[in-house]
């Protein structure tokens, strides 16, 4: 008698990898996109569901990281179009950030928060690039746009970040 083969013990494989390798981040990037942690881990099981599904057309153009970040980024788009998460109180405060390997100081959570107050163009290419190492052309495929718009988003970003920091440093040398 034969064993009946499961053609989709390859695949079951290589998503369990990819949550134990990009789960975390992937929470923390839903998290600074979203502002709600209960909704972050149900778009990144979202994430891992859509990779589940789609991994059959996953043709390996792009890094893995980039192709999970790219679906990531969509899901967290579309769960922001709804109408109901207009109506959500999403204020933040530092604890209710993911857990970091080390604790954070001050500074660590005032650039967290300026990040998480930048519009959400600018905002997911800082964290794309400064917290997920990726560099202008996987963040041009993850968000599908012009390696140029990147770019730009990315000066914009840093700068409103910039300003946005100096006016905490200022307001705190004033107290």
């Amino acid at each position: 008698m034969t064993a009946v083969r499961d053609p989709d013990s390859g695949r079951d494989q290589v998503i369990e990898r990819l949550i134990g390798d990009y789960q975390v981040p992937l929470l923390r990037l839903c998290f600074m996109q979203l502002h709600d942690r209960a909704l972050a881990e149900d778009a990144v099981q979202e994430t891992f569901l859509k990779a589940y599904r789609g991994y059959d057309r996953f043709r390996g153009q792009s890094g893995e990281k980039t192709w999970l970040c790219h679906i990531a980024v969509n899901v967290c788009r579309d769960y922001r179009r709804g109408s109901w998460f207009r109506h959500m109180d999403r204020r933040v405060t530092p604890d209710m950030l993911p857990e970091a390997s080390a604790e954070p100081d001050g500074q660590d959570i005032d650039l967290a928060l300026a990040i998480m107050n930048l519009p959400n163009k600018l905002r997911e290419a800082i964290i794309l690039y400064y917290y997920h190492d990726m560099g202008t052309e996987e963040i041009a495929e993850a968000l599908g746009i012009a390696q140029s718009s990147v770019s730009n988003r990315l000066k914009r970003g840093r700068e409103k970040l910039r300003r946005a920091l100096e006016g905490r440093d200022q307001d705190a040398g004033r107290a």
